[in-house]
């Protein structure tokens, strides 16, 4: 059965809009674990526009559950990666002009950094995964780089409708086979929502949803229990 990690990203978007001491991610987060989330995953950016250097260090002396780290390659962000402590390690792309992700990580290209830094992750005793499109050279690469886990990037199939997310569901389902055949454990994310979640919660294989927005969002109306609550839900009762 896959389990559901909340990303707490935007709880500080909002803060920082004002500069402001609240709303609290690491509060925020605290309630997520109590409402069913299996774990709390941020993005520490170079830019730091919502998540802070003490917001890491907040989260791994507060939750209960486990910390993943999203992190690229840069190397501030590295150096405060690897005395985090944090449970899991997603190396994703960054682009400073971009809203958000805008696609997976190209492992081919970054082949040689990332055989560098995976290990040195992985010494910390954490679980190490890459951000990456559901392509099959993106795939191999990672399994030959050494990670453990790929998050495949839903953003095509989040945005698509009708035949085209059947195309997309189909693309996600033959990826994560392949990656399991390459030994990789499969997690997904990025534009996930209550309306979408279903199939993807229910492909073969799939450990982890890294789901964040749409929670932030509906909390809005809900507040985070129910909000985290109803994802959860969703996400344990989508196995086949």
């Amino acid at each position: 059965m896959p389990v559901l990690h909340v990303n707490v990203d935007h709880v500080a978007t909002v803060r920082q809009a004002r500069r402001e001491a609240f709303p609290d991610p690491v509060e925020w987060a605290l309630r997520a674990e109590a409402a069913g989330a299996a774990g709390i995953t941020c993005h520490l950016r170079q830019d730091r526009r919502h998540i802070q250097d003490a917001d890491v260090a907040s989260f791994r002396e507060r939750i209960t559950t486990r910390l993943n780290l999203e992190l690229s390659l840069a190397p501030e962000i590295v150096a405060i990666a690897l005395e985090s402590r944090a449970d899991a390690f997603c190396i994703v792309p960054e682009n400073r002009k971009e809203v958000t992700t805008e696609g997976g990580l190209d492992a081919l290209r970054e082949r040689g950094r990332l055989a560098e830094l995976v290990p040195e992750l992985a010494a910390r005793n954490a679980e190490v995964s890459l951000f990456i499109d559901p392509e099959p050279d993106q795939l191999r690469a990672s399994a030959e780089i050494g990670a453990e886990f790929v998050e495949l990037h839903t953003g095509r199939y989040a945005l698509a409708t009708g035949a085209e997310r059947e195309r997309e569901l189909e693309r996600l389902a033959s990826a994560t086979t392949l990656a399991q055949e390459l030994g990789l454990h499969v997690n997904v994310g990025h534009g996930l929502d209550y309306d979408n979640v279903l199939p993807i919660a229910a492909l073969p294989g799939v450990v982890e949803l890294n789901i964040g927005f749409a929670i932030v969002a509906e909390s809005l109306y809900t507040g985070v229990d129910a909000a985290v609550g109803r994802m959860a839900a969703l996400v344990r009762g989508a196995t086949p």
